[in-house]
Order: structure tokens, then sequence, then C-alpha cells
């Protein structure tokens, strides 16, 4: 049987996952055409700013579940032999349930996983921008309410339908695990520039700060050490 494509989001207290804690979680299974949708209790004030962003309030969480009661309906959900799909994953959606799930003490399905960003960056470097909002626009896809999960994994499931056209699952996974090489700066001042005409001090700088140790990054440093213009860290 093929594997089945999962589509999920979460909002979140804030950007790190260590400290931060998911308060809702959504997922599409289009397949079956059933969809997933909980606010959860983090046990922590939302902060003002990420209220601002998501529009979730306190309020709208204090009888909420906590995680671990949410964390099995979603592994209920997602049953079978499935591929989750979510858009920034590596980068913050997996990192999330990761910790959730280690904080409940709960066992982590071990699934795989499509970070549709990576995906969109690999696949169409002809496009200058690649947020979920920007690709909307680009496929023609009515605007949604923005940084709601279950809106934002609508959108997500017909923006990569277009992404991937017919391709089966596995041949999707089997793509994402092709390794490949950037050709131009994908982001910054100097965006859009050859890899090899980016100056020296500028690769050295994104290295000192951590920058091209982001797993969004992953491909970029591997780029630059591939060309001889970064020097791989020997483990």
């Amino acid at each position: 049987m093929a594997k089945r494509p999962i589509y999920y989001d979460t909002e979140t207290t804030g950007v790190k996952a260590d400290k931060d804690k998911i308060i809702e979680i959504a997922a599409y299974d289009p397949y079956n055409d059933r969809s997933f949708v909980s606010l959860v209790n983090p046990q922590m004030p939302i902060p003002p700013e990420s209220t601002q962003i998501h529009n979730i309030t306190d309020a709208m969480v204090a009888n909420a579940p906590s995680f671990a009661e949410v964390g099995k309906q979603f592994v209920a959900f997602c049953s079978g032999d499935v591929a989750l799909i979510a858009h920034n994953n590596d980068a913050f959606d997996k990192l999330f349930l990761e910790a959730e799930y280690a904080r409940a003490s709960l066992e982590l399905p071990k699934w795989d996983y499509v970070d549709s960003l990576k995906w969109a960056r690999k696949y169409r470097p002809d496009l200058p921008r690649h947020s979920l909002q920007h690709l909307r626009e680009v496929f023609g896809i009515p605007p949604n309410q923005a940084h709601r999960a279950l809106d934002d994994v609508m959108v997500l499931h017909k923006i990569f339908s277009q992404l991937i056209g017919d391709l089966p699952m596995e041949t999707v996974l089997e793509l994402m695990r092709v390794e490949t090489t950037l050709r131009h700066m994908p982001f910054g001042k100097h965006k859009g520039l050859l890899l090899q005409d980016v100056p020296a001090h500028y690769i050295r700088w994104l290295a000192d700060n951590g920058a091209l140790d982001k797993a969004d990054n992953a491909l970029l440093k591997k780029s630059f050490e591939k060309l001889g213009l970064l020097q791989p860290v020997e483990s």
C-alpha cells in the first residue's frame, strides 16, 4: 500500500522548542478526507507578541487539554504508513513535536517527514520567495486565516499538491534524500549571487554566527564545503 501523506502544522508560544510549547496542532489526511485540530494548554502564559501572530490567547487555551492527551490523539489520527508534511518542518514543527512528546513521556512514532519549504527551495529555485503565503499567491489559492493551524494545513495541501504533481509519496521522499548542490546564495545581502562569488568574509561571518549550523541551511553549508569555500569541521 502506498504511503499516505498527512499535512500538519503547529502554533506555539514562541520559536524555541526547548522552552516554548505547542498551543495548537492540526492535520489533514487527504486520502480519507479527514481533519484533526486541537488547542493545547501549554501550562504557561502565551507571550503577547506570539498572540499577535496567531491570535490565540490564554483564555482560549485555559480549558484545552494538555499535550499528553492531544499527543495521543494525534498519533491515533496519523496511524498507518504515513509521511508527515509541514512547511519548515525540519527547523520548526518536527522539533516541537520531538520536544513535546519527550516532555509528556510519550513515544513519538518513527514517521517519515517532508519539509515542503525545502522541497520548494530545491525544485522551484525560480521563485524569489518560498513562504507559505507567497506560494499561495503564486498558485492562485484564495487567502486564508494565516497562522492558524488548520487553515495553514489546508493551504499547504493545495500548494504541495501543485508542487509535486502526480509524484507518489515514495518518490517525493526519495527525491528529498538526494543530495544536490546550491549554485546561488539563497538569502541575505548577497542573495542570487553565485556561491563562488560570495565574499569569503561573509561566509565566515555566517559560520561564526551559527547560521550555517541551522537545519534549514544544511545544504548551503555542504555547497560551500564542496566548493572549498568552507572547511568542514571534523567530528
